[in-house]
């Protein structure tokens, strides 16, 4: 018999009761004491950026911007241009931090482009090694994350205490 790998975060995301109300929305109005639980690393006045709940990779980051829109032509040009900054941003912070051999970086626009979350735009910042993409999300629907999200915000959140505008945790 086959060794069981155990990935049981993956079966709330599968299972999960979608609850009323959009994730990136309830972000934006969290107090700064919620970041941490919220996995939220820094808001600005039209965008934000927080830890993926359910990363392809460590330090898998998403950056959105506050107002509920689903397409980049429904962004004004200073959120569009604020929230594009804060991509940008990310990507430099998240290199520093993790010491990636290279980013994946972009959006999934509409649900047949990937989108989990289409109602409400957002762009990922995913770090990615060398033989970080191995067999076993093909045999086995399993992702092997090397640190936990906590441990992932707790060493993320320093590298954006010092975005330009941006509220972060207390």
């Amino acid at each position: 018999m086959a060794d069981r790998l155990w990935a049981p975060w993956r079966m709330e995301y599968i299972l999960g009761q979608r609850g009323p109300g959009c994730i990136f929305c309830d972000f934006v109005s969290a107090d700064r004491e919620q970041y941490r639980s919220k996995l939220v690393l820094a808001v600005t006045d039209h965008a934000l950026v927080c830890l993926n709940k359910y990363p392809f990779a460590a330090g898998h980051l998403l950056v959105a911007p506050r107002r509920h829109v689903s397409s980049l032509d429904d962004l004004p040009a200073d959120e569009y241009q604020e929230t594009m900054q804060l991509l940008r941003v990310a990507a430099s912070r998240l290199r520093q931090a993790t010491r990636p051999e290279g980013l994946n970086v972009g959006f999934n626009l509409g649900k047949s482009a990937g989108a989990g979350i289409e109602e409400h735009l957002h762009g990922h910042v995913v770090p990615r090694w060398a033989g970080d993409s191995n067999f076993m999300p093909v045999i086995a629907d399993v992702r092997v994350m090397p640190e936990h999200l906590d441990a992932s915000w707790v060493r993320l959140a320093p590298f954006f205490t010092d975005v330009a505008g941006a509220r972060t945790a207390d």
